[in-house]
């Protein structure tokens, strides 16, 4: 199959298994003449697990009008924020700590949870991404 040719690429955040023709996927991908419905039930469809979490999905919207979509979960910085249940990391994350730390067990999670977005397999490494994270907002790591 031949590359198309590539009109936009979108970024919108959306609730799993909640799309609809409202905005901002409605208003978004109708400037591009794009058939909302063929968007809308298959992601749905696809996201209907993880109802209501907060997905990022990157869509590629082609010159005939077709698209092409993939979306990763919630961002590692909500998943640290809603473990801890804190509204947001440290403005001066280097003098000024949270007075919260994130657990181990707590980190393995949210590190299992991502590790579907990365390219690896690698729990460890995905959890000193988390912990770097965690870091940059003032967060310690037991």
């Amino acid at each position: 199959m031949a590359n198309k040719a590539v009109k936009a690429n979108l970024k919108m955040k959306i609730r799993a298994g909640q799309a609809s023709a409202a905005p901002p996927v409605g208003s978004t991908l109708g400037q591009y003449g794009v058939n909302m419905m063929d968007f809308i039930n298959p992601f749905n469809e696809q996201t209907k697990e993880m109802q209501g979490s907060e997905l990022t999905v990157h869509i590629t919207v082609y010159e005939d009008r077709s698209i092409d979509f993939r979306y990763v979960s919630t961002p590692t910085d909500d998943r640290i924020r809603s473990a801890l249940k804190i509204d947001k990391g440290s403005g001066r994350p280097n003098s000024e700590k949270i007075a919260k730390k994130l657990s181990q067990s707590d980190l393995t999670k949210i590190a299992e949870d991502k590790a579907k977005d990365m390219n690896t397999d690698d729990i460890e490494a995905v959890k000193k991404m988390v912990a770097g994270t965690a870091r940059s907002m003032g967060v310690e790591v037991e």
